[in-house]
């Protein structure tokens, strides 16, 4: 049997670090290291986990798991590093920035025994796992319908050429791994081609609002719209439905679901801070470590998040055709970032 993994670090200060090492000290797995761009925000966030501050060269300083948390035109290299150590490793979304990257993280996976985990959190979600358990049973389904919708974020580099993408890039990879996610429980099967159609912002080069049509092998098509154009209070939400049943789940402001109008009961969280829970923190983290003493491939593997990204780079580069069709898998550059398909550069 493997060692059992006990212990994280975390590669990025930034806020989503934060619920990565919450989800980890509320199941009582040290964070024994942080690193960050400047010694004083892993300082910072290090004084919040109860743990040390280092540079990023010293990871995974004795931890059996790192959390790369930093920006998506680092995480290629940052995991292919720390994946050399000997670590296993977490990989927020975006996977990365382009495919070439991709196909190199999913090869350093297949020769690492599959210690990678893609960090689509969603998908260990109780609600969303309820949701897809129950897409199962109501037929083949002739709807999909899927929105992640709110402001800009203040914080981090989000519109910068150098992240690689905007609202679709970086937020879409939620609802867009929803959509994969229902349409195979539903029967559906994979996405085969995509159309989409972008709207940038003042000042940068970036999206900040994306309508996307994606259809199925089964022939439905799919809808799903990621916008940084919305008021302060989010709305993300999904709804599916058949010949025989409708299936309607909100993410935000609190997890909910409902099937044919009534209220599906969900399991209650035992999180003191219930988001953590909700949204699949902790899940994702308890099935990895399962996953890693197992020598098993996690359900959120690179290869899940390479699809994802073939579904991104598919989607610029039809904005940039005025919303022609492109075929899933991609089959155009695997050397350019997503803004580079949309604006042909």
């Amino acid at each position: 049997m493997a060692t059992p993994v006990s212990t994280v670090a975390l590669c990025g200060a930034g806020m989503i670090s934060g619920a990565h090492g919450a989800a980890a000290l509320f199941m009582q797995m040290p964070v024994v290291a942080v690193a960050s761009r400047t010694a004083e925000r892993a300082a910072e966030r290090a004084a919040q986990m109860h743990s040390t501050a280092v540079t990023y060269d010293q990871l995974p300083a004795g931890a059996d798991i790192v959390v790369v948390a930093t920006p998506p035109q680092l995480h290629a290299a940052d995991t292919l590093r720390l994946l050399a150590t000997g670590a296993a490793v977490v990989v927020e979304k975006p996977l990365c920035t382009t495919l070439a990257d991709a196909d190199a993280l999913v090869d350093a996976a297949a020769a690492n025994n599959q210690r990678l985990l893609y960090a689509e959190n969603l998908a260990y979600a109780p609600a969303v796992s309820t949701l897809l358990r129950m897409a199962g049973d109501i037929g083949p389904i002739n709807h999909l319908n899927i929105r992640t919708l709110q402001g800009l974020p203040t914080w981090g580099d989000f519109t910068s050429d150098a992240w690689g993408g905007g609202a679709l890039f970086d937020l879409g990879v939620h609802p867009l791994a929803l959509a994969v996610l229902s349409g195979a429980a539903a029967g559906a099967g994979p996405v085969t081609s995509v159309s989409c159609t972008l709207r940038g912002g003042a000042g940068h080069n970036s999206d900040e609002h994306a309508e996307v049509a994606l259809t199925f092998r089964s022939g439905l098509v799919g809808h799903v719209v990621s916008s940084w154009n919305y008021g302060p209070d989010p709305i993300w939400d999904v709804q599916l439905s058949s010949d025989t049943g409708v299936l309607r789940l909100e993410v935000f402001p609190e997890p909910s679901l409902e099937h044919n109008g009534e209220p599906v009961r969900l399991p209650a969280s035992t999180a003191p801070l219930p988001f953590i829970e909700q949204l699949g923190y902790m899940g994702q983290l308890r099935a990895f470590v399962a996953d890693i003493a197992d020598g098993a491939t996690p359900f959120m593997d690179a290869a899940f998040g390479r699809m994802i990204l073939d579904i991104v780079c598919a989607a610029y580069q039809s904005a940039g055709h005025d919303g022609a069709a492109e075929q899933v898998p991609f089959g155009g550059d695997r050397t350019k970032t997503p803004l580079e398909l949309w604006h042909g550069s």
